[in-house]
């Protein structure tokens, strides 16, 4: 049925076009012209329901005849700016063509920082013969190092002075690092606190709503998928810095960072509970402000209804 009705689409539209019959019949001159008289370029743009394959294919092929446009013609401005959105593989393959372009500080300075915000060296005078092609290198090798093994890894970045052994200098390297696997990341904040302390003063929480303060600080530090020594340390530490970073929302609401810390515990605890598929029974709002107020009374009930419907309509504080 679909071929007949495209032979009588097709017919309709010759006969448009002054054909008819397999002579084709001109409206011109009245006669009928063969079938193989038919010039080629007339053919070409009949064929496939009056597009000009024939004209396609010549353009394309014009455009293949002429290759890809030199960028060592065009103002060095445009052709930065054009490199500047390859990734480093591809910015390698570039330089094979365009060697003195693709080689240039400038990319692969904006590759390193783009990557690795922080780094130590960033800060010093570059030694003799320093080149950011090579320390990104260096900065790819010792993050694959990390998440091999973290003690190791730090210790290759500060081998290669890419970082101070300082635990202010590790933890601006880890808050602006998107490349560290979470896990081990998580295991090395374990061990040592001292960074994780600095870590945590790099945050800043100030005018956010709690629940979405407590997510930004579990994307950096990522909490343990089980209750321990570790979570609770990790509350602690969110709460005090919470309120440090807004006193003047603490006076008004009478928090403290206990009382944060105790609404921290109940917003993880919902999360789990209106997340998870095996709680049949979700809790409702009505019992998580009762719930919440029976650890801190002095909360407003206003203001426990709506950490509810934050996580209700967004969804966990930890995932």
């Amino acid at each position: 049925m679909g071929q007949g009705l495209w032979r009588i689409a097709r017919n309709q539209q010759l006969q448009q076009q002054g054909y008819s019959g397999p002579g084709y019949l001109s409206r011109e001159h009245g006669r009928r012209i063969p079938a193989n008289n038919v010039s080629n370029s007339s053919h070409r743009k009949q064929a496939q329901g009056g597009i000009d394959i024939y004209h396609l294919l010549k353009t394309r092929k014009s455009k293949e005849q002429e290759g890809f446009i030199n960028l060592e013609m065009l103002p060095p401005e445009l052709s930065f700016t054009i490199l500047s959105y390859l990734n480093a593989t591809d910015l390698c393959l570039a330089s094979c063509v365009w060697q003195d372009l693709a080689n240039d500080e400038l990319l692969w300075q904006g590759l390193c920082k783009s990557t690795w915000g922080h780094c130590s060296i960033y800060n010093k005078n570059p030694p003799l013969g320093f080149s950011f092609r090579k320390l990104y290198m260096q900065l790819d090798e010792g993050s694959l190092t990390f998440n091999a093994n973290p003690d190791e890894g730090v210790n290759y970045f500060m081998s290669k002075g890419i970082l101070d052994d300082s635990p202010k200098e590790i933890a601006k390297f880890i808050f602006c690092t998107r490349t560290l696997n979470w896990k081990k990341l998580r295991i090395y904040l374990d061990e040592r606190r001292d960074v994780l302390d600095d870590l945590v003063t790099l945050h800043n929480f100030r005018n956010q709503f709690l629940p979405n303060a407590l997510r930004e600080f579990f994307r950096h530090i990522h909490a343990p998928e089980e209750r321990g020594e570790y979570l609770e340390t990790l509350i602690t530490k969110f709460s005090h810095r919470f309120c440090a970073c807004n006193p003047d929302l603490m006076r008004e609401l009478g928090l403290s960072p206990d009382a944060v810390y105790v609404l921290c515990y109940s917003l993880i605890l919902l999360s789990i509970d209106l997340t998870s598929p095996h709680v049949k029974n979700k809790m409702s709002k009505r019992e998580f402000i009762r719930n919440t107020r029976r650890a801190a009374q002095n909360i407003s009930e206003d203001f426990v209804g709506h950490l509810y419907d934050n996580i209700y309509l967004i969804g966990h504080v930890a995932a």
